[in-house]
């Protein structure tokens, strides 16, 4: 892909449009790092992240190109859902986390299934506190123990992300090893988050329960 317009030459801050002649470019596939125009760096401001996407989302907008030739305000629709879904991606640290690992060449969940050892250890647990809740009626001590359990969980998920983050700064080399052991944290924060979407349906259906 290359850095300058195809049409007046002006560096491209984006590959979705030029800044400078606001030309809507035909897009080629490229990183959500560079189609938002930051630094690949896993730490990401989420302010400012959000400011560039309304930025140049209103390049993109179809106010903008109302004289503009139906081609054109066909690549402008399209330069706006690719512009969305890499802001989606690069916004949530856990998508970011797994779309990284990924363009290094680490393996992705289904090649690396594993959880961390010692995560394993607390699962079990885990699992027969909810499976036991899921078991009884609205109300009993299993399911006032959600709470708890939620909030535990929660914690965990917050670690987890914190122990990635720091094994991603500065971002690991191409193929690394280490890649193998952020996918299987990846893999343990898919699992807590499985787990507290079980939790809120359980106590979303024990607050819809009526009382007697």
């Amino acid at each position: 892909m290359s850095d300058n317009c195809p049409k007046c030459w002006a560096d491209l801050q984006t590959p979705l449009f030029c800044e400078s002649c606001d030309e809507v470019l035909e897009t080629k596939e490229a990183s959500p790092y560079r189609i938002l125009g930051v630094a690949p760096e896993f730490s990401l401001d989420r302010m400012a992240l959000r400011k560039k996407l309304l930025r140049l989302s209103r390049h993109l907008h179809p106010d903008v190109h109302t004289k503009a030739d139906d081609e054109t305000r066909d690549r402008a629709q399209r330069n706006t859902a690719e512009l969305n879904a890499a802001f989606e991606i690069l916004e949530d640290e856990f998508r970011r986390a797994d779309w990284l690992v990924k363009s290094l060449g680490g393996p992705d969940e289904e090649a690396e299934r594993k959880m961390p050892q010692a995560f394993l250890m607390e699962v079990l647990e885990w699992n027969e506190a909810i499976e036991d809740a899921r078991n009884t009626a609205p109300g009993s001590a299993e399911r006032q123990r959600l709470e708890g359990l939620e909030t535990e969980l929660s914690g965990e998920r917050r670690n987890t992300m914190d122990e990635i983050a720091s094994r991603m700064e500065p971002l690991p080399m191409m193929h690394a090893p280490i890649l193998t052991q952020i996918r299987q944290k990846l893999n343990a924060v898919r699992y807590l988050d499985r787990s507290l979407y079980q939790i809120a349906e359980l106590r979303l259906e024990q607050a819809n329960t009526p009382t007697h």
